[in-house]
């Protein structure tokens, strides 16, 4: 019995409290990338209104763990996830010597990005896709990785290295709206619209609703050694 409780106490100890460290340095990350997020969108709001008044750009809190971003005809979607994640064995940051020095670190708290078509949200189309275009990963050491598509165009491999900081939080930010601004809607091939279903139809479906192509995921290709 008393092994047992040894060994519940030592999960407890090593796991559960580091987890809850993550949590709140995740939580924290997240407070600061909304901060930047708002001051980003008021001086983007400023310089719009010296040129054109009917481009708006605007900031939406939803809740403790998501805000959007609209702009033009796309809408950044940031998800703070609320529990503590690992990766799989094979993933390259778990074979990195940073992580295999301590056991901690084998555990991350991450925030999302995706990116939406305004309208989709707008007038609740449920098919239409959305895409995820980065993934932050933050440790008990307040350093981060990130996972994204080639379009975001930064390179945060290293993850020994990377620590959380105003400035990376506004280059993530800057970045996701450069991508979804450069990502046109491309309309289906009049193949795939030429007949629907009166369940379509019923559903308001019948409309030939453009999709974004090109996103692609960079991670894979990653093959940087990380210390």
């Amino acid at each position: 019995m008393e092994d047992r409780l040894e060994s519940i106490f030592e999960g407890l100890q090593q796991k559960s409290s580091s987890k809850q460290a993550i949590f709140r340095n995740t939580q924290d990350a997240f407070d600061r990338l909304r901060a930047v997020s708002i001051e980003l969108v008021g001086k983007l709001t400023e310089r719009l209104a010296t040129i054109d008044t009917t481009v708006v750009i605007e900031y939406r809190s939803i809740n403790d763990f998501e805000f959007h971003i609209k702009f033009s005809g796309d809408l950044l979607i940031f998800v703070m996830h609320s529990n503590v994640i690992t990766l799989p064995d094979e993933h390259e940051l778990m074979r990195s010597r940073y992580v295999e020095e301590d056991f901690r670190r084998r555990f991350f708290g991450h925030i999302m990005a995706y990116n939406f078509m305004a309208d989709s949200i707008k007038y609740n189309r449920l098919n239409d896709p959305g895409y995820l275009l980065g993934r932050v990963l933050i440790n008990i050491d307040n350093h981060f990785y990130l996972e994204g598509v080639k379009q975001l165009d930064l390179n945060y491999s290293d993850m020994s290295k990377n620590l959380i900081t105003e400035e990376t939080l506004r280059l993530f930010t800057e970045s996701a709206m450069i991508a979804s601004v450069n990502n046109d809607l491309v309309a289906p091939d009049v193949d795939e619209i030429r007949k629907i279903t009166v369940k379509q139809k019923l559903e308001e479906q019948m409309v030939s609703t453009p999709q974004k192509v090109g996103f692609s995921f960079s991670f894979q290709q990653k093959k940087a050694p990380m210390y």
